[in-house]
Order: structure tokens, then sequence, then C-alpha cells
């Protein structure tokens, strides 16, 4: 099972689409501020498409929150912004082991992130529009889940090209 997830389009989609046809995934989870694109976030893609509530989603029936079962773990989802990511990752992972997840996925920061804990794995994904770590690629995370029931995950970076190169984990 191949699942890309993203964060932080920022209504500027042109990437997200591009990333779909690239891997045609079997599951988009989208960790906020998709700004009132919903709707084409999701008929864009051929798969389910989950999104959260980011803190520039004004107006959104967006949940602020989701639990999802993907394989054999209970993935927490949130934007982060009410967890303090801006300045480190502990809180959203205590509350994601509070709450009984083994990944939490979470945006806001627009860096990507894969911090895999003994308890809880913290994924972000960066922004496929607004990039802000060195480099300034735009960036997106692929989860994989093979048949033994393993996620391994990759952050993966748009060239200006548009085509992507990866860094697994």
């Amino acid at each position: 099972m191949k699942i890309i997830v993203v964060s932080d389009t920022h209504r500027k989609n042109d990437n997200y689409f591009k990333v779909l046809q690239m891997h045609r995934p079997d599951m988009v989870i989208h960790c906020g501020d998709a700004e009132g694109s919903e709707y084409a976030l999701t008929q864009a893609a051929e798969c389910p498409v989950f999104i959260v509530l980011g803190n520039n989603d004004f107006f959104s029936c967006l949940p602020r929150d989701l639990e999802l079962n993907v394989g054999r773990y209970k993935v927490w989802v949130t934007h982060g912004h009410n967890y303090g990511v801006s300045v480190g990752n502990e809180t959203v992972k205590k509350e994601a082991q509070a709450r009984g997840a083994d990944i939490v996925m979470y945006g806001h920061t627009h860096r990507p992130v894969i911090d895999i804990g003994d308890k809880v794995t913290a994924l972000n994904p960066g922004s496929l529009s607004y990039p802000r770590q060195e480099g300034h690629l735009p960036s997106y995370l692929i989860m994989e889940v093979d048949n033994a029931g393993e996620a391994h995950y990759t952050i993966a970076y748009l060239q200006q090209s548009g085509q992507g190169s990866n860094s697994g984990w």
C-alpha cells in the first residue's frame, strides 16, 4: 500500500497534481492548509483522500484532526499548530502517545521530518507549495506498507523539472 502525505498546499495545487500522476497512490493524507481547495484535491485523486483543518483553512468544515488505521498502524493526523510544532515535535508526539497512536502526521512548519521514536513515529511532509527547509524544494512524504505489514517512509522532493528525488528512511 502506498500513501502520499502532503501538507500546506495553500491553494497552489499544481505540484500536488504532479505528485498524484507520478505515484498513483492508494491513499492521500493532507495535513492541513488546503485553503478551500479540498474538493479539487479530492477529485484529482483516484483513491481516498483525508484532509484536516489547518490554521489557514478559514470557514472550512474540515475536521481538526483524524484517527486512521493504515495497515496495523493507528495514525493520528493533525496540522500541528495547536501543539507548538514550530518549536519542536515533542508535544505533538506526547499527544499522539496519549491517544494510542503509533504514528502522528502533521504539517504547519513547511519542513519535512521523519522522526522514528521508540513509542511514536512523527512525520511531516513539509510543503509542496512554500517549502522552508534548506534548498527550498517542494516536499512530500511517501509511506509504503510492505507485504509483511511494515511501514517504510521516504521524504520526496520535486525538482525544478518536476521530477522527484527521494531520501529514504
